[in-house]
């Protein structure tokens, strides 16, 4: 089964009817056929975002516990090349949540993401290799 990234922008505009990503984002996941992967950093990231509606916050959690994404994890291995990406591109400037993700596509090979973050265009990972917005496309 094909595996894509998925990054806080359209997980906040999923639980957020109020961001004008919100019904590009239910109707690409909708058609979508594969398995999601994120991180605990962008789970942060998006749960911060999220903090003008606990309930907002809550039915994020609710939809991860049911196994919409796989969670995927960074051990402390992974610092230096997190600290070797945020130098990298520090004219970016690249988050924690986005080196996370760029670790995740390393590790696990996958070549794509869904993403509203216009650094994805830019970020390369160890290979020398754009991970392909899917969400661009759509």
């Amino acid at each position: 089964m094909k595996k894509s990234l998925i990054d806080a922008g359209p997980l906040i505009a999923l639980f957020d009817k109020d961001d004008n990503y919100h019904r590009f984002i239910k109707d690409f996941l909708e058609k979508y056929d594969g398995r999601l992967c994120t991180t605990f950093p962008v789970v942060t990231e998006v749960l911060h975002m999220l903090d003008f509606s606990v309930k907002a916050q809550i039915d994020f959690l609710k939809w991860i516990s049911l196994g919409a994404v796989e969670l995927k994890q960074i051990s402390i291995a992974d610092i230096s090349r997190i600290i070797e990406l945020s130098e990298k591109y520090s004219d970016v400037p690249m988050d924690f949540a986005d080196a996370s993700l760029i670790i995740v596509s390393e590790s696990e090979n996958i070549k794509e993401i869904i993403s509203i973050d216009s650094g994805f265009y830019i970020y390369r990972n160890i290979r020398n290799e754009y991970i392909k917005n899917i969400f661009d496309s759509y």
